[in-house]
């Protein structure tokens, strides 16, 4: 059963398996904190909130690619994705309060292309961060 799970292709599709199962997991947490609905303004053609969500997105999955290429065990990537994930949410949370003339989420909510862009590139910029910490 060892040389199971020693095998790069059952390594490679339990990663992934999990790392999907964790950007939903962490995709509802931001929906639960922003004003918004991602799916539902997406839907409706909203560029801002679509930039803002493929930022998070691209986000979790950069903080996981350095969880994965630094640990040995699943637990111990999926540790070190929550941790990221959790800094990339304060990060989230700064920019808000950096901000103080005008509401991130209301901003993107409105399809304010200029606040949605800054928003995915604080998100992927911090994921790069976040990830050269992991180790």
């Amino acid at each position: 059963m060892n040389d199971f799970w020693e095998n790069e292709y059952i390594q490679t599709a339990a990663y992934y398996s999990v790392v999907i199962l964790c950007i939903i997991v962490f995709l509802s947490v931001f929906e639960l904190v922003t004003k918004y609905r991602n799916w539902d303004e997406i839907q409706k053609g909203n560029i801002a909130v679509a930039m803002a969500t493929g930022g998070k997105i691209f986000g979790i999955a950069n903080i996981f690619r350095y969880s994965i290429d630094n640990h040995d065990s699943l637990f111990t990537m999926i540790s070190w994705g929550l941790f990221g994930f959790i800094l990339l949410l304060i990060g989230y949370f700064v920019f808000e309060f950096l901000t103080p003339k005008f509401k991130i989420d209301d901003e993107i909510a409105k399809d304010n292309r200029a606040v949605g862009f800054i928003s995915m590139i604080i998100s992927i910029g911090l994921s790069y961060v976040i990830g050269a910490g992991i180790g």
